[in-house]
């Protein structure tokens, strides 16, 4: 029995691991099985430097203002907590994703909660507050798209539709238990795990700690001040996020193919974002495969030039994470060293005092 279980979990573990492997190269088949790689590296080869540099600007910029949105959410659990902390932490965070999809959510909570000194559960807490508000932020994006797109973005993108029915209901259903979970905090909280205690014990102590990550996430947003920041906050992410795309257009000259706009440039970025949230490492062949389908079919450039802004934009995009991560993590210890404070890596993050 016992040997069983063993293969069963190994079986389990395999499976996990290579599902997003698996993923990620069967989106890029379908992405690139008929595009011609001669012409993409070609167009790639003689992209604008400059309009390079200024991709790279406003890239960092959209993550400064990340940290920036994250220290207004962790400010209660402790105030004026570190930029560069916070942004080191954004990094690692986005760095292991590009390794292992949704681990690096863990990973900058734990680094920075370590870096701070302070509970790793309330950070983590506060990631899924921030994630929660990215989901409600894209759903408001996507509905802006919409609006602003020249046809009928439904009819042109198949999928869309139903995908945005089904986030909103989520989005509701969990606005919802959230609102009950803080509200009623104690009476939700006693209510559910006796319900789930009497069939697993396990899972009711799972529970119980996810109920206080979030409450402790939820617990930083207080004040209406608090909230009016963050909703800027987000407001300018987005809108650099859709300059990143913009930006990108100009770089590979795509200008002087057909008028581009910043219009063209946020309806690329919001629907590109559904590629992001599938589980391949990095977004890697999902992203690739939803861009150059919104290029080609909305506003019908080659499949050639959308791969190479597709490619572009990936891949500058992960060599600066993986980057970012490294030289964070180095500089950010070392300074912790010379004050004589806690230093992180990918081990001792996780050998800590309090509990997840």
């Amino acid at each position: 029995m016992t040997s069983d279980n063993s293969n069963t979990s190994v079986l389990k573990k395999i499976f996990s691991y290579s599902f997003p492997v698996i993923l990620m190269l069967a989106f890029l088949y379908f992405a690139f099985s008929n595009i011609d790689i001669g012409e993409v590296l070609d167009i790639l080869e003689h992209m604008s430097l400059l309009w390079f540099l200024a991709y790279l600007v406003v890239w960092f910029l959209s993550h400064l203002f990340r940290a920036i949105r994250w220290q207004i959410i962790v400010e209660s659990v402790k105030p004026k907590i570190s930029i560069t902390n916070l942004l080191g932490a954004t990094m690692v965070g986005y760095g292991v994703n590009c390794i292992v999809p949704r681990l690096g959510e863990l990973y900058r909570g734990l680094f920075l909660g370590k870096w701070e000194n302070i509970s790793r559960s309330s950070m983590v807490g506060t990631i899924v507050v921030e994630r929660v508000i990215d989901i409600l932020v894209l759903g408001f994006s996507v509905l802006i798209s919409v609006a602003i797109y020249s046809g009928n973005l439904y009819q042109d993108i198949s999928w869309l539709k139903s995908t945005v029915y089904i986030g909103f209901v989520l989005m509701f259903g969990l606005i919802v238990f959230l609102y009950f979970l803080v509200r009623f905090k104690e009476k939700f909280y006693n209510a559910i795990l006796r319900f789930v205690g009497k069939f697993s014990k396990k899972i009711a102590d799972g529970l119980a700690r996810a109920f206080h990550l979030l409450t402790d996430g939820f617990a930083s947003l207080k004040g209406s001040k608090n909230f009016l920041f963050v909703t800027i906050l987000s407001a300018i992410i987005m809108f650099l996020y859709g300059l990143t795309a913009y930006v990108g257009f100009l770089t590979l000259h795509m200008d002087e193919i057909q008028p581009i706009s910043y219009s063209m440039a946020w309806i690329v970025m919001t629907i590109s974002a559904f590629g992001v949230i599938i589980p391949t490492p990095g977004a890697t062949g999902s992203y690739h495969l939803i861009v150059i389908s919104v290029l080609v079919s909305l506003y019908s450039f080659s499949s050639e030039i959308s791969g190479a802004f597709a490619i572009l934009t990936h891949t500058t995009t992960y060599v600066l994470f993986i980057l970012s991560t490294i030289l964070f993590t180095y500089y950010i210890n070392k300074r912790q060293l010379r004050k004589n404070l806690p230093v992180a890596n990918f081990l001792t993050v996780f050998k800590s005092k309090d509990k997840l």
